[in-house]
């Protein structure tokens, strides 16, 4: 892909009219409209495990160099379209730009994953924090999103994200990846004012960045809230999913005369299916530990379901990746309102052929499911 020094970014994506979108199957699935066959995307389907992206990546200098350069950016977003027949690109960015442009300072090591200079751990910290204004502070992402959004040209619809309140909160807090996030939960239950008002700014934060990526071009949401699942039942309720709701609750759900979807994915938390479907959103997010047939009977049609291929299997023989392909369709059965996904993240390991294999076969297979 080449672009003209002379390329400035368009903010606003309001010229491109709804008819102008070439292949709307994953808007039509989290509508559950009928369809000719399952729409496929895939949780870090742009990144370390496509040779391409590494070649960007490696030009790019650093990770957060690439994420704020638009151009590449989009690039690298583009990338697996060129290999797969994908039914959406997904924002290439970092679920953290929230909290480093409140000036905590994000960066990353080799091998730890991101962290941060500075923690939040007071109610002194919290007051000194303010959320950023996304068409300001963050206008490096709405670039990218008007940049990606440009060079589709309707070839897919594409997906804006933001990570959850809750599981911003805890790099935050821990100042990085946790295994027991000790810090932040020792926040939850000896001071849970403190963090409600953390909770609090942030909620407004992700909600102003998702409208703003909306106004950019991005015609689904998803919330990703990778580390809900590590709460107990009451604390998931009162610290995740009721700043989810309030999130969902404020977005634009129309945007230039077509509906904008929101999808909710908190990892493990398929116990929370039920409330989680009765947040507002349209689809929710489904990791490999839930059954879809079951998900599908407790849901009831109120929302569409979206999952659920353990990343791992992609490591298995292209036979085996078809035949757990074959099952999930079977688990979700015939109808609307299923897009395929992994349950997770691709890993950075994975063979780009083990994918075509997946892709493969659920083409060949799926459209039995939407006669």
């Amino acid at each position: 892909m080449t672009f003209s020094k002379d390329t400035q970014p368009q903010t606003l994506s309001q010229d491109l009219p709804p008819q102008a979108l070439h292949n709307d199957r994953l808007l039509r699935a989290l509508a559950r409209q009928p369809l000719d066959r399952t729409p496929v995307w895939m949780m870090r389907q742009a990144g370390r495990y496509l040779p391409e992206y590494r070649q960007t990546r490696a030009h790019a200098g650093s990770f957060m160099d690439l994420c704020r350069n638009a151009e590449l950016a989009c690039e690298v977003t583009l990338q697996p379209l060129e290999r797969y027949p994908l039914d959406a690109a997904i924002l290439f960015s970092d679920i953290l730009t929230i909290p480093d442009a409140m000036g905590l300072g994000l960066y990353f090591e080799t091998g730890e994953g991101p962290k941060f200079r500075k923690t939040v751990r007071s109610a002194g910290d919290v007051a000194a924090l303010t959320a950023p204004d996304a068409e300001r502070d963050l206008d490096y992402v709405m670039n990218a999103v008007a940049t990606i959004r440009r060079e589709l040209n309707g070839r897919v619809p594409l997906i804006g994200f933001s990570g959850s309140p809750w599981t911003l909160a805890t790099y935050m807090v821990e100042g990085g990846s946790s295994k027991d996030f000790r810090h932040l939960k020792a926040m939850l239950y000896g001071d849970p004012e403190t963090l409600h008002s953390l909770l609090d700014l942030l909620a407004t934060a992700v909600t102003d960045y998702l409208n703003a990526q909306i106004r950019a071009g991005a015609q689904v949401v998803q919330i990703f809230d990778t580390w809900g699942g590590a709460l107990s039942t009451p604390a998931y309720r009162e610290f995740s999913l009721a700043y989810m709701q309030r999130i969902v609750s404020g977005l634009i759900r129309e945007h230039v005369g077509r509906r904008v979807p929101v999808i909710l994915f908190t990892k493990n938390g398929g116990q929370w299916l039920e409330s989680i479907a009765d947040s507002g959103c349209d689809a929710v997010g489904l990791d490999w530990t839930t059954e879809l047939s079951d998900a599908r009977r407790r849901v009831g049609g109120r929302v569409a379901l979206q999952g659920n291929l353990d990343p791992n299997v992609l490591f298995a023989p292209p036979s085996r990746i078809r035949e757990e392909v074959a099952r999930i369709l079977e688990s979700f059965g015939p109808g609307e309102g299923h897009v395929f996904n992994l349950g997770h993240g691709i890993s950075q390991f994975t063979d780009p052929d083990h994918v075509t294999a997946f892709m493969d076969a659920l083409h060949e297979l799926s459209p039995a499911y939407h006669r």
